[in-house]
């Protein structure tokens, strides 16, 4: 610990208000009492955003300044209060003494944030007023808070400009994919012919398997929504194209060259009447969207008499096999530069935590 700090506990130098939810038959949208906030919903970077619920009933009241603190799942993000607000269950509010510098405590609640663990109850993890009061602080002087917060500021507003700039960079990269591909499939050619998908294949399902039998193997098992294990037999070789049929992902179509179970949780597409590119016929039944005509039950399901009217415009083989190798090198580029901005993205968080430590472990 560097020299003139100490640890203290939160309870020491600030108040805890455990937040109380008023009865519902009090809240409104019309702007009516005390702006109320149940959770961490509306909290924003760092401030917490503006208010969509109000109740003309208040219970306890956290101050502009506080610091609020989600304490049911998740537990532990915080941000900063703009006015006087009513705090529903879901929050705590933090308040600091003069001698405590509001920025600082929360930077140093960040700091905390990954080890803050509530008590696992039987419906949220939680944490309570008394063990957000017993939580650590590392405590120097006022003018020493203000010099680290002074540096995290800055340091923090050119990282967000950064996460932001490379955020838009990954949603230009996908958005790129999406338009060219669109644009093939609106913008067709000549000798392009329509027909609906009933007219094209049929869809036949895979066999079913026990979870049991997915936990070790050698082929992948694929059932409704991708991959869900690993069996020791295979149902399905060769170049085929499948189709979840079950499932939050139903509809997602893939073109698959390698030896795999399919479940009867999935399609595989059969008895072509027209000739198709295997990975040509992917691109085009993802573009057409099949989750949105799927029977919306417990599970969402798709079937062969919802889909057999779908209207499919394709042209002849030597031309899907042209636009699909354009269309897996876009797609290559795409995964290269997702791939970049993701880790970017990491590097940039792993920044932010390492600046963290270091101005809470008197590095900075």
């Amino acid at each position: 610990m560097k020299e003139g700090w100490e640890i203290k506990i939160i309870g020491d130098v600030c108040d805890v208000i455990a937040g109380q939810s008023p009865e519902g038959k009090f809240y409104n949208s019309d702007g009516e009492g005390m702006p109320f906030y149940q959770g961490k919903k509306d909290f924003g970077e760092k401030f917490i955003e503006p208010p969509t619920t109000w109740t003309s009933k208040t219970t306890k009241l956290a101050s502009k300044g506080d610091i609020l603190m989600s304490v049911r799942a998740p537990v532990g993000p915080v941000n900063f209060a703009t006015e006087e607000i009513c705090i529903g269950r879901g929050l705590a509010a933090i308040r600091s003494t003069k001698e405590l510098d509001g920025d600082f405590l929360f930077y140093q609640l960040l700091h905390l944030q990954p080890d803050i663990a509530g008590k696992e109850g039987a419906v949220f993890a939680s944490i309570n007023k008394s063990e957000i009061a017993a939580l650590p602080l590392a405590y120097a002087p006022l003018a020493e808070q203000q010099r680290i917060v002074g540096i995290l500021d800055e340091a923090f507003a050119g990282l967000a400009t950064a996460k932001a700039n490379a955020e838009k960079n990954l949603q230009n990269a996908r958005a790129l994919f999406e338009s060219h591909l669109q644009s093939v499939f609106t913008q067709r050619g000549e000798g392009w012919v329509e027909k609906s998908l009933g007219e094209c294949f049929r869809l036949k399902s895979g066999d079913g398997l026990i979870s049991k039998s997915m936990k070790a193997g050698t082929y992948p098992v694929f059932g409704g929504n991708g991959i869900a294990g690993m069996h020791n037999e295979f149902n399905l070789s060769g170049d085929n194209v499948i189709i979840g049929r079950v499932g939050a992902l139903c509809g997602n179509a893939r073109y698959i060259t390698d030896k795999i179970w399919l479940t009867d949780n999935a399609f595989r597409v059969v008895d072509f009447c027209y000739e198709f590119d295997g990975a040509f016929l992917t691109f085009l039944l993802n573009y057409k969207n099949l989750r949105s005509l799927a029977r919306q039950a417990a599970q969402p399901v798709i079937s062969n008499s919802s889909l057999k009217d779908l209207v499919l415009n394709f042209p002849g083989l030597p031309e899907q096999r042209r636009i699909t190798k354009k269309l897996d090198a876009l797609a290559t580029e795409t995964q290269r530069l997702t791939s970049l901005y993701q880790q970017k993205l990491a590097a940039l968080a792993a920044l932010k935590k390492s600046l963290l430590h270091q101005a809470f472990s008197g590095e900075l």
